[in-house]
């Protein structure tokens, strides 16, 4: 068949780099490698600094000063949409993993496709009133989907998916707990903290703070009170990769504490490819990545969570790994996208005649 030309739209705030802390530039990452190595052409509209395998279309600077979303977010549009005007004949279609750009489908001479990342109460409503013809979605849980189910375009489910072999495989666990992740109040490393407490062990606190005010409030309101010299937790800020991989792939157990709905979890999946258990909340999609009992446990509260991290000596790193090669590996994630493409290329052709 032939090859395709993808437009791909990042997140607008920060670069797209393996060292990217969030999980939709992650994503964006793996999805646009493996469309590369397919033999299709690629391109990343992403803030200046990204990386690519393809083509990268700087739009801007990233932004680490608080609260500029909102002008981040125009600046990089403009410049997409103005690169779209002058070169309406090069893509086939657009991949928008930003969360945001989808808004301007009706703008575009191509169809776009938009990957929710988060729960459908994280987005304006408004974005899905009446949204252009050649607007399609998915989204990357069978959970998440349920809640955008009945939406004009909407093409199902493509779980996400990693790099199994560039995380390393281990069976020597040392004795901490880790949290890993954005620090925000709705993924509640505060309650990690107590976990580990209550599991008496100590804690490895490892995330970024993103630019935003409410964020560095809740930082320094329930996290910095419990760091410091004699402290039972370890924060890393915004951990360079290699420290990354090397706390997933000895820690006794990743926990997950988020009090939302999470519509995948990008963290899990690289713990057990490490060979690490995961502990988590039963909220949204963890379920359906964490085999309970067999890749770590599901649980209810933080009294049982810290129950179960007594138990994950009892977890296969072995049986970790395996689930993660055969469910959740980048390639079946790429070959999903792939034929995902030919469905809303094929899809806007028969609707434009």
């Amino acid at each position: 068949m032939k090859p395709l030309s993808i437009l791909y739209i990042a997140y607008p705030l920060l670069t797209v780099t393996p060292e990217s802390a969030g999980g939709a530039e992650q994503m964006l990452l793996a999805v646009e490698r493996e469309m590369a190595r397919a033999g299709h052409s690629t391109t990343v509209a992403a803030s200046t600094g990204s990386q690519a395998a393809g083509r990268l279309l700087p739009t801007g600077n990233p932004v680490n000063a608080p609260d500029q979303y909102e002008s981040r977010e125009r600046e990089h549009s403009a410049c997409v949409l103005q690169y779209l005007s002058q070169h309406s004949n090069e893509f086939d279609l657009i991949h928008d993993k930003s969360g945001s750009f989808f808004r301007h489908a009706a703008e575009c001479p191509v169809p776009v496709l938009a990957t929710l990342h988060l729960p459908r109460s994280f987005y304006r409503e408004e974005y899905f009133h009446n949204p252009a013809p050649t607007l399609f979605l998915n989204c990357v849980s069978p959970s998440q989907a349920g809640s955008f189910d009945g939406l004009p375009n909407f093409d199902g489910v493509v779980e996400n998916g990693i790099a199994v072999d560039d995380f390393p495989f281990s069976t020597e666990r040392e004795d901490y707990l880790l949290w890993l992740g954005r620090i925000c109040e709705e993924k509640a490393p505060h309650l990690a903290i107590g976990v580990a407490r209550k599991a008496r062990l100590p804690l490895v606190l490892a995330g970024r703070v993103y630019p935003f005010s409410y964020h560095r409030k809740y930082f320094d309101r329930e996290i910095r009170p419990h760091l410091g010299e004699g402290s039972d937790v370890r924060f890393i800020d915004t951990p360079a990769r290699q420290n990354k991989l090397k706390v997933l792939s000895h820690a006794r157990a990743l926990i997950l504490t988020s009090t939302a709905a999470e519509t995948s979890s990008l963290v899990a999946m690289e713990a057990m490819a490490c060979g690490t258990p995961v502990v988590a909340f039963r909220r949204g999609a963890f379920p359906e990545i964490v085999v309970d009992k067999e890749t770590g446990f599901v649980v209810e509260t933080g009294d049982e969570m810290a129950a179960a991290v007594e138990k994950v000596g009892n977890i296969s790193p072995d049986a970790c790994r395996m689930h993660v090669e055969t469910r959740f590996n980048s390639a079946r994630m790429g070959r999903e996208y792939e034929a995902l493409y030919r469905v809303v290329s094929s899809a806007s052709r028969q609707q434009a005649a």
